[in-house]
């Protein structure tokens, strides 16, 4: 059952079409999808993450999370720009995690990158918000890509970041709550920041 293009899981609420894939989807999107991150090391597991997600289902990023929060200290990024060739190596060995050795390399460079962030990554990628955005009615009204994420992953790329093009970077944007793709019937479309 829909209304308006927002699917109704079993509980009765109307939620986002892929929330209802799996329980992790669902918990994610019901509980942290949308929702501002402020903070710096909040902002960089969302990157990361988006980053480990390209080519992959959600899905997978969701179940492998908590293995990814222990081999990269929480996403604490002094101490992930401290990772070494051993680290690299240590984590390729890591069935527990998606062991792609570029996106792995990635995050390492990523962290180092963040580092060099006058204000932080937070401040930078907030700097990107959208004055507005249109509310999204069915999952075909939300976009890959926005200007917005273009110019976002532009200046990250030219900060020395890497796996952050457009997709991802929209990605984070959602994820971090700079724009509110929540369908228009979702129960938590009210619930996030509107902006």
């Amino acid at each position: 059952m829909t209304t308006a293009g927002a699917p109704v899981g079993a509980d009765g609420r109307a939620r986002c079409d892929w929330a209802l894939n799996s329980d992790d989807e669902l918990r994610y999107h019901d509980t942290e999808w949308a929702l501002p991150v402020r903070d710096d090391q909040g902002m960089f597991e969302r990157i990361s993450l988006e980053a480990f997600q390209a080519g992959l289902s959600w899905r997978t990023v969701l179940v492998k999370r908590p293995a990814f929060r222990e081999v990269f200290h929480d996403f604490a990024i002094a101490k992930v720009a401290a990772f070494d060739a051993d680290d690299v190596a240590r984590l390729l060995d890591d069935a527990r995690i998606i062991r792609s050795r570029a996106k792995i390399e990635a995050v390492i460079a990523n962290a180092r990158a963040a580092l060099e962030l006058p204000g932080g990554i937070a401040r930078l990628v907030w700097s990107f918000q959208p004055e507005s955005a249109p509310v999204p009615v069915s999952a075909a009204d939300v976009p890959p890509t926005t200007p917005d994420s273009v110019a976002l992953s532009k200046e990250l790329k030219r900060r020395g970041f890497r796996f952050v093009g457009p997709t991802t970077a929209y990605a984070t944007m959602q994820a971090a709550g700079l724009v509110n793709d929540h369908l228009r019937d979702c129960w938590r479309r009210p619930g996030v920041n509107d902006r």
